[in-house]
């Protein structure tokens, strides 16, 4: 830890100096644009590759998850790490969201830095600069949580905060997937005792994340392996709060397991991401009332793209790629052409193949396709379109682009 001290001056000059520029006055001031030359403008005369999100869906997915959980005691807060939009991350906090959880340092330094006051970052900051970014964010917002999920970890968290001159919020991450996070039961206990005694931390509970049961087909045999698999964390759970430790947090699930983390004693809030859009992966799983389809949520997300080559009978060429959609599977599923099958493996060209289609096809037409896996996908673009009546409404800016840091 020494070591880590005497580079302290050296973090502060660079990384800090560094986090400041890319938390820039211009950053900070973008917002959704309602003045762009598209406005007004029909989904269809979009240049493409176009993001597109269908802001009557995604409200009335925002709406649903509350709806469903109203009276369960469970809570709910978003992980951004899908949009990473800070003014989508506003509709959800302003639906009644709990807070809303960040992946890394950097989207958590983009969500505070443009108004959002409750972040909980989901992972742990373990080199030297990343601690220093996150004491200096703490500092200057009181409402960042942070994750730890070992004691050399917390030593570091302590000994930069108490440089720093203030009191760090950190959470206990548990494993459930063999990821990151603490082993639960005695493991985690002692890693938790050992950060209540630290007087620059202070323990605010636990999170858990089980993405293993996240895509488990059908619901029932998804709420078993869900329920099994997070026996050990509510036993230690129990452990925490014997021992007399504030357990004000207790925080996990995803969107495929959201309906189930009420069956667990002093569940707070649930960590849903894609359920704003949902995607080809979330909507083979099965719902609980649904075993073919998942439609707890609609999908709200498309990507536009255009024809550009039409030689080959059966066989389209789409200028949406794997820069476009990714290769992740299932593939894209192009709206209204069921016997359509998508590939994106080519970085700049998508191959649809077909033996019918409900009209003959030229170069220059438009598909709409829902998309592999939202998360990567967003990630990918500058903006999206909000659309609403096949109409651009407004134009969102992805501020969190490419913060993987």
């Amino acid at each position: 830890m020494g070591s880590f001290l005497n580079r302290r001056k050296f973090i502060q000059t660079g990384a800090l100096a560094g986090a400041a520029g890319l938390l820039s006055p211009s950053l900070r001031a973008q917002s959704i644009d309602t003045s762009s030359s598209v406005i007004g403008k029909s989904k269809w005369d979009l240049d493409s590759p176009a993001l597109c999100v269908d802001l009557d869906k995604m409200s009335q997915n925002i709406k649903g998850v509350h709806t469903a959980l109203q009276g369960t005691g469970v809570g709910v807060r978003p992980h951004i790490k899908t949009h990473k939009c800070p003014a989508i991350a506003k509709m959800q906090m302003d639906a009644g969201a709990v807070g809303i959880c960040a992946a890394k340092i950097s989207e958590s330094e983009v969500m505070l830095e443009n108004g959002i006051k409750d972040v909980l970052m989901t992972g742990v900051n373990v080199t030297a600069p990343k601690i220093e970014r996150a004491m200096a964010l703490r500092k200057k917002h009181t409402g960042f949580i942070q994750a730890v999920d070992n004691p050399q970890n917390a030593k570091d968290l302590q000994d930069a905060a108490k440089a720093a001159g203030i009191i760090a919020d950190v959470v206990v991450d548990i494993d459930v997937i063999k990821r990151s996070g603490v082993l639960p039961g005695e493991p985690a206990l002692a890693l938790a005792q050992m950060v209540d005694k630290m007087p620059n931390l202070r323990f605010r509970g636990i999170l858990a994340y089980d993405g293993g049961v996240q895509h488990v087909k059908g619901f029932q045999n998804r709420k078993k392996k869900a329920l099994k698999n997070f026996e050990p964390v509510v036993a230690t759970y129990e452990k925490m709060k014997a021992a007399g430790l504030n357990m004000e947090i207790f925080s996990g699930g995803g969107t495929g397991t959201y309906n189930m983390m009420s069956n667990f004693p002093g569940f707070t809030d649930v960590q849903v991401g894609s359920y704003l859009f949902m995607d080809r992966q979330y909507m083979v799983i099965g719902g609980e009332n649904n075993e073919n389809e998942y439609d707890d949520f609609v999908p709200s997300l498309t990507v536009m793209t255009t024809i550009i080559n039409t030689n080959h009978p059966g066989r389209l060429i789409t200028d949406s790629g794997a820069k476009s959609l990714t290769i992740n599977r299932p593939t894209a599923m192009v709206i209204g052409e069921p016997g359509f099958t998508y590939s994106a493996g080519s970085d700049e060209y998508g191959t649809i193949r077909f033996e019918e289609s409900s009209r003959s096809y030229k170069v220059g037409d438009k598909l709409e396709v829902i998309i592999p896996h939202c998360d990567p996908v967003i990630n990918l673009y500058d903006v999206m379109y909000g659309i609403r009546n096949d109409r651009v409404e407004s134009v969102i800016p992805i501020l969190a682009r490419g913060k993987s840091q």
